[in-house]
């Protein structure tokens, strides 16, 4: 249905763009605010020594199903944000032509990525 058509019988056309960029935009909050904090405790902070942690109890969090839940939201948002950014960088920077295909591998990396991460995060909460 055009947007005419729709607008003669009433109602506006639906898009699906506003929600993709409610995805980057929750994305983008997220890889702000978390990705720092992980990468200095992840890659200095333990590696150095400057904190003690005990592995026993940081897998107990990791498997604790609302800890799996809020990472698995976390990690879908991040994967929805780099794909929206990836696809617009290859509009924008490459001026590709292809903008259904673009869109189609872009989203779907984002899905297949999104599963994979659930996918581990319930293995490793049985795990644990």
């Amino acid at each position: 249905m055009t947007e005419l058509s729709a607008r003669r019988a009433g109602r506006p056309k639906v898009h699906a763009e506003p929600v993709l960029w409610l995805g980057f935009s929750a994305g983008g909050v997220v890889v702000s605010l978390l990705l720092p904090v992980l990468i200095l405790l992840f890659g200095l902070a333990l590696p150095l020594g400057w904190v003690d942690i005990d592995y026993r109890h940081l897998l107990a969090v990791v498997g604790n199903p609302v800890t799996v839940v809020l990472t698995a939201l976390a990690l879908i948002a991040m994967l929805v944000h780099a794909g929206h950014r990836f696809r617009y960088t290859l509009y924008d920077g490459l001026q590709l032509k292809h903008r259904g295909l673009i869109a189609v591998i872009c989203y779907g990396l984002a899905i297949i990525g999104s599963i994979a991460a659930v996918v581990i995060l319930i293995m490793v909460a049985v795990a644990s």
